[in-house]
């Protein structure tokens, strides 16, 4: 049978997407339609990419060379080594600032040689991004991870529209974004933002706001629902609708025009990470999983701060979702994360284990 699938944001917690979908599988279901908020998108995009539940797992546990997890990564340090923003916005208030008629060639190397060592410190790095660009992190390593994901096995996905991977693949995939500057939801899908590129469409969703940097949209991204967001600021979709399900299960003009018409609304399953339920075997996370990369060990509170406003943005803003769930919980499978981590992506192999085992009971119970 086909089922449409709501994936809901929740980092690390996603793991449990993994058992979910084994037993999904197992019983013989295909997925139909999925729509995925925050890190959420990943997966509704690898499995709308052709990936069973075995090869996103493979993805998600993926290690680099120096045995972390590859999803660790992705809390990258920003560059800024080109940003002539960066630069100019410094040199202007440096020269400002350092301005006297005494010594007016002396200034210019002054400035140049300042701004060369600032730019090369990983904590400036940080704060430059977060203070002009929204977040701590660039993002940049999940871009090439994505994009690697896409054009493995041949798929050659990395590159395409949404319109185009949904030609390629056959598959109505759907991420929830916000739009920072337009205050609204965004549905990003081949139906209302037809030439977004995909992977940028997931980027958006997954960025997490002051963690990772804002995505500005370009013009070349084409329009939004036949409008122009050139410009605009978007963010994690988890601000505005952590669990989309409401998408899949009412319908109306405006509804169907974004998500296609819902001609059967219980062939619908909300997979949602339930932060209540006990995970059976999963211990205590290691105090090495649960620190901050090394380089920004001076500043984890900092980093500790930025987590907490997401966590306080997001439990103010999901009351629409809440109701939702309330009315539909029949279609809902609440997967157990309790005392995971949303950023604990360096999981002891046990504890992941014991993660999937969860997701996979759970389905189970969901069709029993």
């Amino acid at each position: 049978m086909e089922y449409d699938l709501v994936f809901e944001g929740g980092g690390a917690k996603g793991l449990a997407f993994v058992g979910a979908l084994k037993e999904f599988e197992r019983r013989g279901h295909r997925p139909r339609r999925l729509i995925g908020t925050s890190a959420g998108s990943i997966t509704a995009c690898l499995i709308a990419a052709g990936y069973s539940s075995e090869e996103n797992l493979a993805a998600i546990a993926e290690k680099t060379p120096d045995g972390r997890a590859r999803f660790a990564t992705f809390m990258d340090t920003p560059t800024l080594y080109d940003d002539t923003i960066v630069r100019d916005q410094m040199g202007y208030w440096l020269r400002t600032e350092l301005d006297n008629p005494d010594i007016p060639n002396l200034i210019e190397p002054v400035v140049d040689n300042l701004i060369e060592s600032l730019v090369k410190l990983p904590l400036f790095r940080h704060l430059t991004s977060l203070f002009l660009y929204g977040g701590w992190y660039a993002g940049d390593a999940f871009i090439a991870w994505l994009q690697e994901k896409l054009d493995a096995g041949g798929r050659n996905l990395s590159t395409t529209t949404l319109t185009e991977f949904h030609e390629k693949t056959g598959r109505d995939l759907s991420v929830v974004a916000s739009d920072l500057t337009g205050k609204e939801m965004l549905v990003l899908n081949h139906r209302t933002a037809p030439v977004l590129p995909t992977m940028w469409a997931v980027r958006m969703s997954m960025g997490c706001p002051f963690a990772w940097q804002e995505v500005v949209w370009k013009s070349e991204w084409g329009a939004y629902r036949s409008r122009d967001l050139s410009g605009h600021r978007v963010v994690d979709g988890g601000l505005l609708s952590n669990f989309p399900i409401g998408l899949f299960v009412t319908s109306d003009e405006n509804i169907d025009e974004i998500m296609g018409e819902n001609v059967n609304s219980e062939n619908v399953i909300g997979l949602l990470i339930d932060e209540t339920l006990e995970v059976p075997g999963a211990g205590q996370a290691s105090t090495q999983t649960l620190s901050a990369p090394s380089l920004l060990n001076r500043v984890d509170l900092l980093e500790a701060m930025i987590v907490r406003i997401h966590g306080l943005a997001e439990t103010v803003l999901s009351a629409h979702d809440k109701f939702t769930l309330s009315k539909y919980k029949h279609l809902v499978c609440r997967l157990p994360a309790q005392g995971i981590g949303t950023m604990e992506f360096d999981m002891a192999q046990p504890r992941q284990e014991a993660v999937i085992r969860a997701g996979e009971a759970a389905m189970a119970t969901f069709f029993s």
